[in-house]
């Protein structure tokens, strides 16, 4: 089929025109030629509708099962269902890549359309850079992963996709977390642009702050997939395991989350220039180095795309030349960004500066526990271990910290803020906390302390966000209906930070609930044995098969009730996927709001019994719903107008100075 042939010529195009941009963009900005400058915003948009060329003829080829292309036959099969096939396109090493590049013109395209108000130089700067990653990844995926490799003799059917990623929750996995991943790039580009220009002020970050809420906001909604997806289909009970490739999400998402924080006080005061530009480099620098965690065979791990040193090389000479490139800029020109605020030691800045070093600090953990084993592979020979007992007793004091200074930070005001207020303010906040906390202690039978003490932080963030709400909107001075008519007119970035922080908070108790009071029980049961599981009776009916679309299971059917008469049905699976040869693990749940009851189903012997898996989570739901709340925080702060405008033109920046506001 000649479509292939079309998406693999429209990648050679998208190399030619990324590097022709890149070209004319940068040379007519150092320049000041306007013509060639404003090349930029059109070429972008043809970068995009290249990569959506190619991407959708690989599509159009997994959704007909073109058994000619070799990327097809590895990763697909007829009878799969059509959503397996479309995921397939970036369930493996090429596809996944060939996401990526379309992802980044994508971010490309909509700074070009969005970018009206930016200076011309900056602009062209901006979609310059953007072009030079676009032909980077775009000539290594024609040179080292090709996806329209065709075969000779194409064979009868595929070997079908990798059963793990046959679920919905790894369909959208993917995309959700590029576009976050993705995304730091444009404000890596944003800074190299800066820095090119030799200027930074409170437009500038303006501009930066939209992307970057869209890259975290996509990035958090990333992550929470992955983590819902290991719960309910790797069978093990938790919802995070510390896996190199889980931290390699979760340190671009710690930059970010930072960047955020400190472009804030560029926004506002001017300050901390530096260490903003800095920021933005390092949260690009981190999604390459995931990228290439994922791809160069240094680590193993089941989200894991390819274990190919020659690719893994190639992306570390990418990561050395823009990351490396970014840095050498930064050091020679980061002495002319001089900071205009000034702030007191008890001021809303201050109160930043302490977040963001927590969370860096807290990066730098997460960044050493991920690479000690390849580091001590490599320097001494030896095989190492780091596992969650490290991550969770380095990572977690630097947590406990920031979170009892955020309701804090979101209350003082710019400068110079006062004690009194921000007591009378919090002070609320603080009795309900310790109330929460003492009582959680106190109902708890044995245990330790984590659970009350993560309850007490939980509701700090969540009553720190209510209070805040009062404040910004008034009280209820004039009734509650006022209260309310106020609030409502607050800004989509008041708003936003109010739900993402109250977000944390739920996140936050479903961690300490389900790592405090999670009850398990392991045990070999057969038919009609029942046994306790905390305050629950469970009663193992039997076992069943079934067939679905493209595999064969074997279910286990288990009665659960606490002995009232009203109990459920939950039916855990174990999966064998014929043409992938390999099984997996369907847990069967029965989720709650306060708890989920989790049953997994392993081996079955001679006898008819069959090992049995079971847990009670409490609130472990919450976890996923505090991670939805913090990404709609983000998307609330992306309708504030500040960002729809995409910053102030240049004259209107003259007017406010010149009124003196």
């Amino acid at each position: 089929m000649m479509f292939v042939e079309i998406g693999h010529f429209a990648l050679v195009l998208l190399l030619g025109t990324s590097l022709l941009q890149f070209a004319v963009s940068i040379v007519g900005a150092g320049l000041g030629w306007i013509g060639w400058m404003r090349m930029a915003v059109p070429s972008s948009a043809v970068l995009f509708a290249l990569s959506m060329i190619s991407f959708g003829t690989l599509v159009m080829a997994f959704v007909r099962s073109d058994f000619s292309v070799a990327l097809v036959v590895a990763n697909s099969h007829s009878a799969k269902p059509i959503l397996y096939k479309i995921a397939g396109v970036w369930g493996n090493h090429e596809g996944s890549m060939l996401l990526w590049v379309l992802i980044l013109n994508l971010y490309g395209a909509m700074v070009g359309w969005r970018g009206c108000n930016l200076p011309l130089p900056l602009q062209a700067r901006v979609l310059g850079v953007q072009a030079s990653i676009s032909a980077a990844f775009t000539a290594y995926i024609l040179f080292a992963s090709n996806p329209f490799t065709r075969l000779t003799i194409p064979p009868f059917d595929g070997r079908d996709l990798n059963p793990l990623l046959q679920d919905p929750g790894l369909a959208f996995h993917p995309p959700f977390l590029y576009l976050g991943y993705v995304g730091l790039s444009v404000s890596f580009c944003f800074a190299v642009a800066a820095l090119l220009g030799k200027k930074v002020d409170a437009a500038w970050a303006r501009w930066v702050r939209p992307w970057t809420l869209a890259s975290w906001s996509f990035l958090t909604l990333g992550i929470a997939m992955g983590s819902w997806w290991a719960y309910y289909e790797l069978g093990w009970g938790g919802w995070w395991f510390w896996d190199p490739v889980e931290n390699a999400s979760f340190m671009p998402w710690l930059a970010a989350t930072a960047l955020l924080h400190s472009a804030a006080v560029v926004e506002k005061r001017e300050c901390l220039l530096n260490w903003t530009v800095f920021l933005c480099i390092l949260g690009f620098t981190l999604s390459l180095i995931g990228t290439f965690l994922v791809r160069s065979g240094i680590i193993t791990s089941v989200h894991a795309f390819a274990s190919d040193p020659t690719r893994g090389i190639f992306i570390l000479i990418i990561l050395g030349v823009f990351s490396g490139g970014g840095f050498l800029l930064y050091a020679l020109r980061s002495n002319r960004l001089v900071p205009t605020g000034a702030f007191g030691f008890l001021s809303r800045e201050s109160a930043l500066v302490v977040n963001n070093v927590l969370l860096v600090v807290a990066l730098a953990v997460v960044f050493l526990g991920t690479f000690w084993p390849v580091i001590m592979e490599m320097a001494l020979g030896r095989t190492v271990s780091v596992g969650a007992p490290f991550f969770n007793a380095a990572f977690t004091p630097f947590m406990i910290v920031l979170f009892a200074v955020l309701p804090l930070g979101a209350i003082l005001r710019w400068k110079r803020a006062s004690p009194g207020d921000a007591a009378l303010t919090l002070g609320g906040a603080l009795a309900v906390s310790m109330a929460v906390g003492a009582f959680s202690w106190v109902l708890q039978t044995g245990g330790d302390m984590l659970g009350p003490v993560g309850l007490l932080i939980a509701t700090w963030l969540i009553a720190g966000s209510a209070a805040d709400l009062y404040q910004r909107a008034g009280g209820l001075r004039g009734g509650a209906e006022a209260f309310f008519r106020r609030a409502l007119k607050l800004s989509g970035a008041d708003w936003g930070k109010l739900t993402a922080h109250a977000g944390l908070g739920v996140l936050v108790a479903g961690i300490a609930a389900i790592t405090a009071w999670q009850v398990e029980d392991i045990r070999t049961a057969r038919p009609g044995e029942a046994f306790e599981l905390g305050s629950q009776r469970v009663e193992f009916i039997g076992l069943g098969k079934r067939r679905g679309p493209n595999y064969s299971a074997l279910y286990g059917t288990f009665s659960v009730g606490n002995g009232d008469g009203d109990a459920v049905i939950i039916q855990p699976e174990r999966r064998y996927y014929e043409f992938a040869g390999s099984p997996t693990t369907e847990a069967g749940i029965n989720a709650g709001f306060l708890r989920d009851i989790y049953i997994v189903i392993g081996e079955v012997h001679d006898d008819g019994s069959v090992t049995v898996k079971s847990y009670v989570n409490p609130l472990v739901n919450w976890i996923w719903l505090g991670a939805v709340m913090m990404a709609l925080g983000g998307a609330f702060s992306l309708i504030d107008r500040r960002y729809r405008v995409a910053g102030l033109s240049a004259r209107l920046q003259r007017k406010v100075k010149a009124a003196g506001t």
